[in-house]
């Protein structure tokens, strides 16, 4: 595993010695999601053999379209048929076919450190606490899982896949890769539970993130952002404009715990904010309509921005068995992907 400097020591203290990869992902939602594959939605570009169209000309079966021969072209791809038709040199092109890259952006601000469901019900296999004693499932808990399983999806394809783990800027990074390991490298990285609980403050800065993204790759790629997108919409808003603009594919799984969805709070406690916000005394009750409002509206900028750019969008809940969350997403993309000849 390849790490970014910034990756906290105390990060690198607490991570358990053997990451348990069905603590995160259920082996049963891998049995259900290893049929489907994940394809793009945009022509991809890339350097070896695969599945998915480059924009490159190449040599390989799938033909594209005649253009006219020009001095020094390899007569070997002069169609002969064309030729005898209309007397005119045409050379035949074709569509490279290329290996789709994936780089899966995980969210681990303060705010991604909430959960409500109990561990042992979220983890499948009757483990209690996580490694470093919490009880509640946490909305980071349940990324990794997405994380995991749509990286798992990819890397059965034979494509690569790359991890950055992010916050106010990029906490870990997993080079791009399809090699035997590169799963359990991804899942090792995710377990180590970047939310300090010492330092819950940790605001989320997806501007410089995306700065340090775009700088380390250079080809199109499917980017796969994991967050409750706790930030201004505006904010987001730019972020994809600026992977749109580099021509990248983007997929927001917004990850979101049943409480900050439903506010079903009956008792006056204090509400503390994981970002830096000061504690506040309140009275749930009396607040709950105006939340709700404020949230949903939230909620539905985040979905119709990333819909409006062509992206896809998916809600996805803690509370929720990942499974068949995440199969009817992949299967309705690439139901799309097949009704666009994709």
């Amino acid at each position: 595993m390849t790490t970014d400097p910034t990756v906290d020591d105390q990060a690198r203290r607490t991570r358990p010695p053997e990451a348990d990869a069905s603590i995160y992902l259920h082996p049963q939602t891998l049995a259900r999601l290893a049929s489907f594959e994940l394809r793009a939605k945009m022509i991809v570009e890339g350097l070896s053999t695969g599945t998915h169209r480059s924009p490159f000309q190449g040599l390989s079966v799938e033909f594209a379209q005649h253009r006219a021969y020009a001095p020094g072209d390899d007569l070997r791809h002069l169609d002969w048929k064309v030729f005898a038709r209309t007397d005119k040199l045409q050379i035949k092109q074709h569509q490279q076919e290329t290996n789709l890259d994936l780089v899966v952006l995980v969210d681990a601000s303060g705010s991604m450190a909430y959960g409500s469901r109990s561990f042992e019900d979220a983890s499948g296999e009757g483990i209690k606490t996580s490694y470093d004693g919490r009880a509640q499932w946490s909305k980071f808990d349940h990324a990794t899982a997405v994380a995991a399983a749509i990286a798992y999806i990819t890397l059965k394809q034979g494509d690569r896949v790359g991890l950055a783990v992010y916050a106010d800027e990029i906490r870990a990074l997993v080079r791009r890769s399809s090699s035997q390991g590169t799963w359990r490298q991804i899942v090792g990285a995710l377990s180590v539970h970047p939310v300090d609980p010492q330092n819950r403050s940790r605001q989320t800065h997806l501007a410089r993130t995306v700065d340090q993204v775009l700088g380390k790759i250079t080809n199109r790629c499917i980017i796969a952002i994991v967050s409750d997108f706790f930030v201004e919409v505006d904010e987001f808003r730019d972020a994809l404009a600026r992977f749109k603009h580099a021509g990248h594919d983007v997929i927001a799984f917004q990850v979101l715990d049943r409480d900050e969805e439903e506010f079903d709070f009956a008792d006056a406690a204090p509400f503390e904010g994981l970002e830096g916000e000061a504690a506040l005394r309140i009275d749930p009750r009396s607040l709950r309509a105006a939340y709700l409002e404020a949230f949903r509206s939230h909620q539905s900028a985040i979905e119709r921005i990333a819909r409006g750019m062509g992206f896809d969008y998916q809600r996805v809940s803690t509370h929720e068995w990942l499974g068949p969350t995440l199969a009817a997403f992949v299967a309705r993309r690439n139901a799309v992907m097949k009704h666009k000849g994709r």
